[in-house]
């Protein structure tokens, strides 16, 4: 069978003036099937020289402008269930178009579009056959990652946030091919989907998916966290209007850390007698 979006090995049936035409009829012979075997064109321009009937070719199977299906020699990205970042070349009236190694763009249909893109754009999208039978991207590639990567707890990773849920969080494919998620309690000031995000594996679930953290460990944070706290008091004169009492949200929306996060920093820097606090907020010393 001729795969759509796939690469294949294929005989060399029939030689034509513009090109040779192939087909897998030795597979279809050895499964003692009688129908007509599926025959596809690779033109001229790719054929070698020194080809001849009876010889297999490994070739990339995707329809051209016409949509026809079509062979080709090159080497190409994307295969179908497999991923690339690919750029965008324009947008039209059913979605925006994909550049790849092919003459022909890859379809991004809105509808699996997380977010709006542009020309210019860069997006990590996985490549599927749509129920017309034609070539289409798509960024909801949640289903297409890959659960067997090499990390473990505390390990350093880079990945690509590609959808933010108020509920879950901000799924991250690492390495543009591991499932990687940042749960919502941690906090995600100012990401947004397409963002490249430095992370540390808080976990590895037993489905093998990463729990990500953009935070250090407890007692690194700690410390960071601190000195966070006191650039803040620099840039406000000496003085918070706020303190470990306040309410998590105002705490979380203009230090981006969590209540208990910022009380342990408070704590710190009240021991080395850096700052005090005081009912309605923190002053440096």
């Amino acid at each position: 069978m001729i795969e759509l979006g796939k690469r294949q090995n294929l005989e060399i049936v029939k030689k034509v003036e513009f090109g040779v035409y192939l087909s897998d009829q030795g597979k279809e012979a050895a499964g003692g099937n009688d129908k007509e075997p599926q025959k596809v064109l690779l033109p001229a321009k790719e054929v070698p020289d020194d080809a001849n009937i009876g010889d297999c070719l490994s070739v990339y199977i995707y329809r051209d402008s016409k949509d026809r299906l079509i062979a080709t020699r090159r080497e190409t990205s994307l295969e179908v269930g497999q991923l690339a970042l690919l750029k965008v070349k324009e947008v039209g009236k059913i979605g925006a178009f994909l550049e790849w190694e092919l003459e022909k763009d890859l379809l991004l249909p809105f509808k699996e579009q997380t977010a709006t893109v542009k020309p210019g754009d860069e997006c990590l999208v996985a490549l599927y056959v749509d129920k017309s039978k034609r070539l289409c991207t798509t960024m909801k590639i949640y289903p297409y990652l890959e659960t067997d990567s090499p990390y473990r707890k505390d390990d350093r990773v880079e990945g690509l946030v590609y959808e933010i849920s108020g509920r879950f969080g901000a799924f991250v494919a690492v390495d543009n091919r591991y499932s990687g998620l940042i749960p919502a309690k941690e906090p995600m000031q100012g990401i947004q989907i397409g963002d490249r995000v430095q992370a540390r594996v808080a976990g590895v679930l037993e489905d093998g998916k990463l729990t990500l953290s953009l935070r250090e460990k407890a007692y690194i944070q700690s410390g960071r966290d601190a000195e966070k706290i006191m650039q803040m008091l620099k840039e406000g004169g000496g003085r918070l209007p706020f303190n470990d009492k306040a309410d998590p949200e105002l705490i979380r929306e203009r230090t981006g850390m969590s209540k208990n996060e910022f009380k342990r920093a408070v704590g710190s820097l009240y021991k080395q007698h850096l700052i005090v606090i005081e009912p309605e907020g923190i002053r440096r010393v």
